[in-house]
């Protein structure tokens, strides 16, 4: 949001200004000490004394604010050091600004409240622009100084400021934070080697999590699956290569400190922000599902494709239901090898299927120097992401080809010489433990070289995790086609780059720093804050209901029928009580007339309210039958012989007088 407003129903086509009457009491409204919104109710004596309506002049709108503003006062006692209510504005007939001076707005509301003509009373307050800018003190960075101190870099979390300057590849997360900086409700799951729980800035950011690697060996913490998804280390030693405990797919690249790397990752999508600690995350207010899938020397693709179906509440034989079923699943991790295998025990499969349980799936291009995307971001569905240096060419080590949907910053250092700090690094939370982790540490990454597309895939899981927070309902396919409509145009030159060449498909060479290609590097830098606003917006809907026919009072309930294209239920109810009633979709005859039925939706975090549909039809009265009388002709038929008994009777009483009379027996 940009701007936060004191809301109130705006019943006239514009706010009516009031004018003072004379220049003599003229007073502008900033210098009285108390402002606040009155609404009158309907019925008070100073509404319906004199009516205000939409057509009503300025002067007299003003006449009519300022009567009403002064019998307020004198109700309720201003006096004294306080001066008298004066109308400053109409918002609509019954709502006006009164400012006073020698009282404070609160006090100046509490004692309207208590007026019996006044249905609401609020203070008329101010509101700035509420660009959030994160206090955490390693967000600003120290202006391109190196720190003195141990934490921090130069340049502090640059890669989610907005892009100025040299730096154009940086995502403007505070454009996406003015509209959410996350729910709870939405799960990030980061399948990685785990993630120290511990940490100040990811504590209270996690929840559950699981344990995937099956080998005891690479496990490191003496146990196999189970629900402990804590990274306890993944340093590798010589001698551990060398008595080959570690398996065949150990060797000397892979000795080295442990990485800390889930705990990297999980920073840099949801640290604890805003918080006067540490770092910000992309979206601090989602939680972490840490999945350990990774450990010492990598893991298998079996343990990740599993750790990804549990992640997303898919069952899996031998581990328990997943209570927190994630939305977006980061993978900073990948190897060689093609995605063409396809049926179960497959990434294909796989990914098939945690698409369809509704979750999102992020990968990392990897690091080969400009070579192809590795196994699993070369998968078709999965969103593969490639690194960008601060100035938006991409970065060296990352890996590039038509499969990459989308570019973000990767982290690089700029100054090359030694005992020089890296510039721009990707900050995030770590341990500082070399092997074992210190327990509850609050280790930064710093100003050391933390950089790659293993950083790059959490930035854009962070974002995803932001849209979903503001439409619930969203696909895969339609965050990856958000992402790529407002992703912003890659650079094709700028300071200090020269000598930069366009990047090619990727062949047997390597292939550096170079200029992103839409064909390369996918569509475009990612734009948080244009992604999260093309989220926000609402999908609209139509009502198709054609109502029922005409009806004959007396007749049983009617059915109604109608549905949304959203496929939302709908709502129906009677606009003509008199004359008919609606429970749930039936409609009760209660009096001839015209019965009127509206069917209305009002949409989700979806959709927008549908516009109403009305239908009306008529109830007429049931027809009137006439009872029949005497014999079996039943309900009112005349019979022929009482017709005719009729007739001889009427005959006989205006029969002449003098006429003899016919008896039994005579002549």
């Amino acid at each position: 949001m940009k701007y936060l407003m004191l809301v109130l129903p705006l019943l006239l086509g514009s706010a009516l200004a009031v004018q003072p009457a004379s220049a003599a009491t003229t007073t502008d409204a900033t210098s009285d000490s108390a402002r606040v919104i009155v609404r009158f109710k309907a019925a008070a004596p100073s509404v319906r004394a004199k009516i205000m309506s939409a057509q009503e002049s300025r002067a007299s709108a003003k006449d009519i604010a300022q009567t009403r503003a002064t019998g307020l006062g004198m109700r309720t006692g201003f006096s004294g050091t306080v001066k008298g209510l004066r109308a400053y504005r109409s918002l609509d007939e019954r709502t006006h600004v009164f400012t006073a001076s020698g009282i404070d707005s609160a006090a100046l509301v509490k004692r309207l409240a208590q007026d019996s003509e006044v249905e609401m009373v609020v203070i008329d307050g101010r509101r700035r622009h509420t660009a959030l800018t994160p206090n955490d003190p390693l967000y600003a960075g120290f202006g391109g100084i190196a720190p003195t101190a141990g934490n921090g870099s130069a340049n502090g979390q640059w890669y989610l400021k907005a892009p100025a300057g040299e730096v154009v590849s940086s995502i403007n997360a505070p454009g996406a934070w003015d509209r959410t900086t996350g729910v709870s409700s939405v799960v990030v799951a980061v399948l990685d080697t785990g993630v120290r729980k511990d940490h100040p800035d990811l504590a209270g950011q996690i929840v559950g999590g699981y344990d995937m690697v099956s080998n005891a060996a690479t496990a490191g913490d003496g146990g196999l699956r189970d629900e402990d998804a804590a990274d306890p280390g993944d340093y590798v030693t010589q001698a551990e290569v060398n008595g080959g405990t570690l398996g065949s797919g150990c060797s000397a690249e892979d000795v080295g400190s442990s990485s800390w790397h889930g705990t990297r990752v999980s920073g840099l999508i949801a640290a604890a922000s805003n918080n006067g600690q540490g770092i910000a995350g992309v979206a601090w207010g989602v939680k972490i599902l840490p999945v350990r899938v990774l450990g010492k020397c990598g893991g298998y693709d079996s343990d990740i494709m599993a750790g990804m179906k549990w992640a997303a509440g898919i069952a899996v034989p031998g581990l328990p239901t997943n209570p927190n079923p994630a939305k977006v699943l980061n993978l900073s991790l990948g190897g060689t090898g093609t995605c063409s295998a396809t049926g179960s025990g497959t990434y294909r499969d796989t990914i098939n299927q945690v698409i369809a349980a509704g979750a999102t799936i992020v990968v990392a291009a990897g690091n080969s120097y400009g070579k192809e995307v590795g196994l699993p971001g070369n998968c078709p569905g999965v969103i593969a992401v490639t690194g960008l240096r601060h100035a938006g060419d991409k970065v060296a080590f990352s890996s590039l080809g038509s499969e990459i949907a989308i570019s973000a910053p990767a982290g690089n250092c700029v100054n090359t010489a030694s005992n020089l700090p890296c510039l721009y690094p990707m900050l995030s939370t770590t341990n500082r433990g070399t092997t074992n982790p210190i327990p509850n540490d609050e280790g930064y990454t710093n100003s050391s070289a933390s950089y790659g597309t293993s950083f790059s895939a959490p930035i854009v899981s962070g974002v995803a995790a932001l849209m979903i927070s503001v439409r619930p309902s969203l696909t895969s396919a339609e965050i990856l086609s958000i992402l790529k409509k407002t992703s912003r145009p890659f650079v094709a030159g700028g300071p200090g780059t020269a000598a930069v060449a366009q990047c090619v498909a990727p062949n047997a060479s390597e292939q550096t720093e170079c200029f992103c290609t839409t064909s390369t590097c996918g569509a475009g830098m990612l734009d948080a804050a244009a992604a999260v606003a093309a989220a926000s917006v609402k999908t609209a809907q139509t009502i198709s209901f054609s109502g029922p026919a005409d009806q004959v009072l007396g007749g049983s309930g009617v059915s109604l029928a109608g549905s949304a294209s959203s496929g939302l239920a709908l709502v129906f109810a009677s606009g003509t009580p008199a004359t008919c009633t609606v429970s749930g979709s039936t409609v009760s005859l209660v009096a001839v007339g015209t019965c009127t039925v509206t069917a209305s939706q009002a949409g989700d975090s979806s959709f927008e309210a549908a516009a109403p549909v009305s239908r009306s039809f008529t109830i007429a009265a049931a027809p009137v039958v006439a009872a029949e009388s005497g014999g079996g002709g039943g309900g009112g038929a005349f019979s022929g012989l009482w017709v005719a008994m009729l007739g001889f009777s009427t005959w006989l009483l205006r029969r002449p007088s003098g006429l003899p009379s016919r008896r039994a027996g005579g002549a």
